[in-house]
């Protein structure tokens, strides 16, 4: 636990930097391709590479929690809920024959699914430090 009780939990920060060398090598790619249906397609790999490292690196810290309540940190900028309005729930799923985890925030009428790699810990044990916060 951070100074004065609070929390927070991100992308792991490797992750987002691997986006950015994985965006700038397939911009190099791109520079050196030389049919235009190639160009096409890795034009889109840059793009959506790009995208997932910005929205990776903007959304720092994605979650932080404390004894007042908890903040979601998006692309639109942080949302702040007090705990009496907030519902803290992980919820587990079946998906291409493995289980996940998610961590589901309800915040009436919000509802924010963060996955593990939002995180960068178990959904299970970041809601049991939620709920060791909320008191």
């Amino acid at each position: 636990m951070e100074a004065g009780g609070s929390r927070q939990w991100a992308t792991p920060l490797g992750l987002v930097a691997c986006g950015w060398v994985l965006a700038v090598a397939a911009a190099v790619w791109w520079l050196v391709a030389e049919s235009a249906t190639d160009r096409l397609f890795i034009g889109v790999l840059v793009v959506a590479l790009a995208a997932t490292a910005a929205h990776g690196s903007i959304c720092r810290p994605r979650l932080r929690a404390d004894r007042e309540g908890v903040t979601v940190r998006g692309l639109r900028g942080p949302q702040h809920w007090s705990w009496p309005a907030v519902a803290v729930r992980v919820r587990q799923d079946r998906r291409f024959g493995r289980t996940v985890q998610t961590l589901e925030l309800d915040a009436d009428p919000e509802l924010v699914v963060l996955t593990r790699l939002d995180l960068g810990a178990d959904p299970q044990v970041v809601a049991d430090e939620l709920h060791a916060l909320r008191g």
